[in-house]
């Protein structure tokens, strides 16, 4: 069966970065697997070259851009300090956590900007250890002894093509002046035409390698400026690449910015104005956060009842969003299948609904030697996920269309081998894996338009992955019964990872939150944001189609709760 083809990575922002750089370590692990256990085609997202000696590498596929101070270690062109090593077996840096569960490497600065001062990571140190079979990924970097993690590529374990990294010198990376804040900048950024042709050339570069190229993954930072890059090369590649796919995910780290209006007012303007425009240009668009909010009050962060994480830690909320955009991700890079990135959008976009929302439960919480029809039944009356697009969960289960992934699981018979006696329940009657899953799906959301996969190959979480797991979790991220009567630590080497992409009314309370919270201000107050670029005519009418958006999401039963919902959040 031929592949669905190659897919480029974009990179726009610091938080992309972050979840980039764990997302491409997840390609280098599974990497060190069975190649004949591949479930995931690495081809979908990397390229082959030749490394010195002859020897096959393989790098993303990755344009990433980034500001004056961003890149860390990584020389300007995107190439690592050294040149690759070339050994016989894998090495992999393991850290070893100061307290139960885990910690990142020590913390020099990585933390989100405006975040909450208090630290709860210890220090890691690293040892080295071996690998099943070695990676044919190439390996640029490991995280040392000590090593403080400022930036993204402290723990990017892979080597980026020369062709990867544009950094933009125009703007710093952290400071209190000269960095990019504004919707309007980014825009401007990407209507000068060096910067523009700086791009395109890198487009060009990975496009015209790809056999049969199926489009493009867009990880772009949704509150600061890079919102508006984002808009402007999602409408380049709109405009260059018709008929591809452009799926692009609107990235936030978790802030706490309680006392600056200012910070909070223009995280609200570029969040708003980048999903209208980001969504315009896009096949499908995803707010992927775990913030609990992305309006103008802040939430609390998502929690996982199994992981045990800093949220203001960078390196831990983009290891969480990594997982869940390495699963929902997976039905458009199946070896198994032809799926593409235009077939996915096109069965959850229809009817004007190109946003979609991400849920996740990050592990899959399955019991150790349960079968999944056990498992599944656990959790009949609730999917034990979460919601990662920082919106109030209903209660009620209802979605237009999902597309839903479930990985880890053993597909092993799920027929009861009790002979003469009448399964168990509807889903131990089922011939497959898939086909349980999918009558879950069906008795969870009735009505909804379901697709699913089911993969055994699990999400790997050896480090540079930070280890922020329960210690009731086995080394392949299932349950035990009971706690461990010894403490353990070694390192939780895979997880099973259940997924979904959604077009649900939930969007509506979304897009009707933040059209509440801009509408409430005076936006003539922050003449500072408009300066920048933005004229006030263009924002009202991306206010309006905020609003025909949210309609899109109504289900006819909104009218009589619209203003308690609106007096709740």
């Amino acid at each position: 069966m031929a592949a669905a083809g190659e897919a480029v990575t974009l990179q726009l922002g610091h938080y992309a970065g972050c979840v980039g750089a764990h997302w491409w370590g997840l390609q280098a692990a599974a990497l060190r697997s069975p190649a004949e256990a591949a479930e995931l085609r690495a081809a979908a997202l990397l390229r082959t070259e030749r490394a010195a000696g002859g020897r096959e590498t393989q790098t993303p596929r990755l344009v990433a851009l980034e500001l004056k101070g961003g890149v860390g270690a990584l020389r300007p062109g995107g190439a690592a300090p050294e040149a690759p090593v070339a050994w016989d077996g894998a090495v992999a840096a393991y850290l070893e956590g100061g307290s139960a569960g885990g910690s990142a490497p020590r913390d020099g600065g990585h933390r989100t900007d405006d975040a909450s001062s208090a630290r709860k990571g210890g220090s890691g140190t690293a040892a080295q250890g071996t690998s099943p079979a070695p990676s044919r990924l190439a390996v640029s970097q490991e995280v040392h002894p000590g090593s403080s993690v400022r930036v993204w590529s402290d723990y990017l374990n892979v080597r980026l093509h020369p062709k990867s990294v544009y950094v933009i010198h125009q703007y710093m990376h952290d400071g209190d002046c000269g960095c990019l804040e504004a919707f309007g900048q980014g825009e401007s950024l990407l209507q000068d035409p060096g910067c523009i042709e700086e791009l395109e050339d890198r487009l060009h570069f990975y496009v015209e390698e790809c056999d049969y190229l199926q489009g493009f993954q867009v990880l772009c930072d949704l509150h600061n400026g890079f919102s508006g890059v984002g808009a402007k090369v999602t409408e380049l590649l709109y405009d260059e690449y018709s008929g591809k796919g452009i799926l692009t995910w609107g990235l936030t780290p978790v802030t706490s910015n309680e006392g600056d209006f200012q910070k909070n007012f223009y995280r609200l303007m570029n969040t708003a104005l980048g999903i209208v425009h980001l969504s315009s240009h896009s096949s499908l668009f995803c707010p992927l956060s775990l913030s609990g909010s992305l309006g103008i009050k802040p939430q609390p962060p998502v929690t996982f009842p199994y992981i045990n994480y800093d949220a203001s830690l960078n390196y831990h909320s983009s290891a969480i969003l990594a997982a869940a955009l390495d699963t929902l991700t997976a039905p458009y890079r199946l070896s198994s299948s032809r799926g593409s990135m235009m077939h996915l959008a096109e069965t959850l976009n229809f009817s004007g609904r190109k946003v979609v929302a991400a849920w996740a439960s990050v592990p899959f919480p399955a019991l150790r030697g349960c079968s999944l029809p056990d498992t599944l039944c656990a959790y009949q009356r609730d999917v034990p996920w979460k919601l990662l697009s920082s919106c109030r969960e209903q209660k009620v289960s209802c979605c237009f269309a999902q597309s839903v992934v479930l990985r880890g699981i053993c597909k092993g018979s799920p027929i009861s081998s009790r002979p003469g006696k009448p399964p168990a329940s509807p889903l131990h009657a089922c011939e497959s894996s898939e086909q349980m899953l999918q009558r879950y799906l069906h008795t969870a959301f009735p009505g909804a338009f379901s697709t699913s996969h089911v993969l055994e190959q699990p999400c790997d979480t050896l480090p540079p992955y930070p280890q922020f797991f329960s210690p009731l979790l086995t080394r392949q991220g299932f349950l035990l019964d009971k706690p461990p009567s010894y403490s353990s630590a070694a390192a939780v080497e895979s997880i099973p990872v259940l997924a979904a992409l959604q077009s649900s009314p939930v969007l509506r309370t979304l897009l009707c939150s933040l059209h509440r919270d801009l509408q409430k201000l005076n936006v003539r107050r922050w003449a500072s944001f408009f300066s920048a670029g933005v004229e006030e005519g263009d924002f009202q009418e991306a206010l309006e189609e905020l609003r025909t958006l949210s309609q899109c999401y109504e289900t006819g039963f909104e009218a009589d709760g619209s203003e308690d919902e609106a007096d709740s959040d």
